[in-house]
């Protein structure tokens, strides 16, 4: 609530502020200075009450609460970072997470129960859990006077629900005894008696076209036309995907967390099972048709005319008024007697590590204090960007928004001029992710989503998803022989520009070698975060010009090879421009004038920079023989000098040497989960990745895009935790379920 600047004014006798008036009201100004004092005194009197409870106390509190009630700081997770920076607030707050303090006192009241086991660590790590007792899986006689139904039986081969959950944290099978321990730190077992391990999954799930109640879905699914008219995929992009289940909250602090709970992939068996529970609006999915099967115009099809079935070679044909849906590939087929005429609309669930990259979810909003905003959707007047841009053209005003409202998809020509001073915004609404599908409209023109920039202007793409075509900047003829950086600028905030242009079903890029990104004589600075961005190509006159000024921070800039160029210009040997590189993964080589300033990050293929003096590299991971900057704390650089100092005191030939050098280069170079975009684990690191670049940043956290999630610093807690709450006698263990 605002409080009014005169209000201690209003206090006074109405005599004092007559004659206050007739003298101009120099009484009411010195009043509104002390008002202004007086209002700060009471806001710091206000958050001094709010700091006694951990529910509404700022973070930099929370450790003295902590403290008050004998909280452990987990010294193994590393130390308490600066609480006035952004990077030490966010990591503050996995070493010292808020509501572990606040349910300190009450876990200790529950020690040694397992469902305080899977509450606690969710409580530190912020990961879904599932606990599981291996004793209860273990093969043994029961005596006949005191039976356990509920444990463990032998396994059936008729059972295949059963064996489709094998080793994983469902599993119902019984097991013979395994006598390593759980929490081994070299050879881990499972089964046996005092083993308690305990199932975290890492990857979110995230919707495609969050659901209004009694609407339709707005994206729709992607017809697989090359195998048959009858084929869908429930990705816009045409890759196979498997969905997710929607997590269901638990009913009872005591459950202990099934498939419905978690966000674990749905399974074919398990939907075919409870259908009822992973279908339907506002579940894991639903599928809309418009005039099929006797349905009307966009309307939901009933869980009875769902099939679920293996599609893995679309040979599965269902018959007449039903719909066959696999959610393990994520595909869709139709009678091929009874096809669908138009508009069929997906919602669904998909995994990913982190909130980067176009998706539907929560991410800060930005522009200038004065625009003019323009909505573009289904719902809305404007029903097209384009007519939203004739209309901007028409009003030109100085700074606009174009907000897109819905997920759909937009196919459609898009070329931008901006004048000079002027800024222009387009933006997907939040926790929507429109799709802007770039196709090959004329033979002899290129047909890229183009944006032509002028001097002092500003142009931002904010939470799209772009495929198809590349994104082109140009600079507007006439204004490109200025020999010095105006300040234009280009902003790519939390945006997919798809590596490759497209998927094919197996993630595979449709054109591996085409860049997502052209920069063509632009005199501005180009910023890119939290996206993912295929390769850059940067056309600058090398001679004429200075070189342009390219950040990018928490992203992936993924060229599909290690051997193609993520950053470079066509036909030269380096591109002319001075990088500023951040917590990013970069699959492929970056070839630049300089690099200012390289932190955190993982360079697969090699960089190579035109002046080495220029600006440094530190705590990154780059393959040798590159030509870098000088370079502090990287890898392998680190691990090499051990060596060769050890060498240096030990007769050693150069042949053990170099062997003992490339088996060490090989141990800590970086291994992934994934290296195509469209996959769940999609540049997440292995778990067998060296220690060296998963704790290789400067405060300990992983080297890469996932720098900020702290998983590291998660992991220490949480096993510190377990050895806190664990009961006697009992060994706890970590098992990563995705």
């Amino acid at each position: 609530m605002k409080i009014p600047s005169d209000r201690l004014y209003e206090l006074l006798p109405v005599i004092y502020r007559l004659r206050d008036a007739e003298h101009g009201y120099p009484l009411r100004a010195l009043l509104g200075v002390i008002t202004e004092q007086v209002n700060l005194v009471e806001d710091d009197i206000r958050q001094l009450y709010e700091n006694w409870f951990i529910e509404t106390c700022q973070d930099w509190v929370v450790p003295y609460i902590g403290e008050l009630i004998g909280y452990q700081l987990v010294h193994e997770a590393g130390e308490p970072g600066d609480v006035s920076s952004v990077q030490g607030l966010a990591r503050n707050k996995i070493l010292i997470p808020r509501r572990d303090v606040a349910d300190t006192i009450f876990n200790r009241r529950r020690k040694g129960t397992l469902a305080l086991l899977e509450e606690l660590a969710a409580d530190v790590t912020g990961w879904p859990t599932r606990a599981v007792e291996y004793f209860k899986l273990l093969a043994r006689s029961q005596n006949s006077s005191h039976l356990h139904p509920d444990r463990a039986q032998t396994v059936n081969l008729r059972d295949g629900d059963a064996l489709d959950l094998l080793e994983g944290p469902f599993d119902k099978i019984a097991h013979t005894v395994d006598v390593r321990r759980i929490n081994s730190l070299r050879a881990t077992g499972r089964h046996n008696i005092p083993n308690v391990g305990l199932f975290v999954w890492r990857l979110k799930p995230y919707s495609v076209s969050k659901l209004r109640s009694g609407m339709a879905s707005e994206t729709p699914a992607f017809c697989v036309e090359e195998v048959g008219l009858q084929n869908y995929n429930f990705s816009v992009l045409g890759n196979d995907v498997q969905l997710y289940n929607n997590p269901q909250p638990e009913e009872e602090p005591t459950h202990i967390a099934d498939e419905l709970n978690l966000p674990v992939p749905i399974r074919r068996r398990a939907f075919e099972r409870r259908l009822t529970d992973y279908y339907g609006e506002g579940k894991s999915l639903a599928i809309w048709v418009s005039n099929w099967a006797g349905y009307g115009l966009q309307q939901l099809v009933t869980p009875e005319a769902i099939i679920p079935a293996d599609l893995t070679d679309w040979q599965y044909l269902p018959p007449r008024d039903h719909i066959a849906v696999d959610p393990v590939l994520g595909r869709i087929t139709f009678p091929p007697s009874q096809l669908p005429k138009r508009n069929v609309r997906v919602f669904y669930h998909y995994a990913f590590s982190a909130d980067i990259g176009g998706g539907e979810y929560e991410r800060p909003l930005s522009q200038t204090s004065e625009y003019k905003l323009y909505r573009v959707g289904q719902a809305e007047t404007l029903k097209r960007i384009n007519e939203a841009l004739v209309q901007w053209r028409n009003d030109q005003p100085r700074a606009a928004v174009i907000e897109i409202t819905d997920s759909g998809v937009y196919v459609e020509q898009i070329n931008i001029e901006l004048g000079e001073d002027q800024s222009l915004q387009i933006r997907a609404a939040n926790r929507k992710r429109p799709v802007i599908r770039l196709l090959d409209w004329q033979t002899d023109l290129s047909d890229a989503l183009s944006v032509y920039m002028s001097h002092s202007s500003r142009f931002t793409l904010d939470g799209l998803l772009v495929a198809g075509r590349s994104f082109t900047i140009r600079q507007k003829e006439g204004e490109g022989s200025v020999d010095t950086i105006c300040p234009a600028e280009v902003n790519i905030r939390h945006c997919t520009l798809v590596p490759g242009w497209g998927l094919h079903q197996d993630c595979e890029p449709r054109q591996p070698a085409k860049p997502s990104l052209e920069l063509f004589n632009v005199r501005a600075s180009v910023s890119i975060e939290h996206s993912i961005v295929g390769s850059i190509q940067v056309n600058e006159d090398q001679v004429t010009t200075d070189p342009i000024p390219i950040r990018i921070t928490d992203s992936i800039l993924d060229a599909t090879s290690d051997e193609r160029e993520a950053l470079g210009a066509p036909g030269r040997i380096v591109a002319h421009t001075i990088l500023t590189i951040k917590r990013t993964t970069v699959f492929g080589i970056v070839d630049v004038h300089a690099i200012e300033l390289a932190e955190n990050c993982i360079f697969t293929g090699c960089v190579n920079v035109a002046r080495r003096q220029l600006g440094c590299m530190r705590f990154c991971y780059v393959p040798l023989g590159c030509r870098t900057p000088r370079r502090y704390s990287c890898q392998p650089d680190l691990i090499e000098k051990p060596i060769l100092h050890l060498f240096v005191q030990t007769k050693t030939t150069d042949t053990e040497k170099k062997r003992r050098l490339e088996i060490e280069r090989l141990r800590v170079r970086p291994q992934f989960n994934s290296v195509r975009y469209g996959n769940p684990t999609y540049c997440q690191l292995a778990e067998t990745c060296a220690s060296e670049i998963k704790r290789g940043a400067d405060d300990e956290s992983e080297m890469g895009v996932f720098h900020d999630l702290f998983n590291p610093q998660r992991e220490a807690n949480l096993r510190a935790r377990l050895n806190e709450y664990t009961p006697a006698g009992a060994d706890a263990g970590i098992i990563y379920a995705s």
